[in-house]
């Protein structure tokens, strides 16, 4: 039996610095250990800052694309807590 892990979607489009950041963090702090999420945004600078987040959190970025202005980060939650 295949186990599935639970998959969070936020959809942070239109919102501007800092708020896709900050909704992306209290996102991840709910999520449990292996979980992911994917966050898909407008705001140019969520590029620079969500990565960022993810590296300072302890968490993994699985990937990241840009199309048409539009941003979707897919995140894991580290099975290990930082702190």
């Amino acid at each position: 039996m295949s186990e599935t892990v639970p998959h969070t979607e936020l959809d942070l489009t239109g919102l501007k610095c800092p708020l896709p950041v900050l909704r992306t963090r209290r996102a991840l702090r709910l999520l449990g250990p292996g979980q992911t999420l994917s966050v898909v945004c407008t705001d140019p600078l969520s590029a620079i800052d969500i990565p960022h987040l993810v590296r300072e959190e302890g968490d993994r970025l699985e990937g990241q694309d840009r199309f048409d202005g539009v941003l979707r980060f897919v995140i894991r939650k580290s099975d290990v807590p930082l702190r």
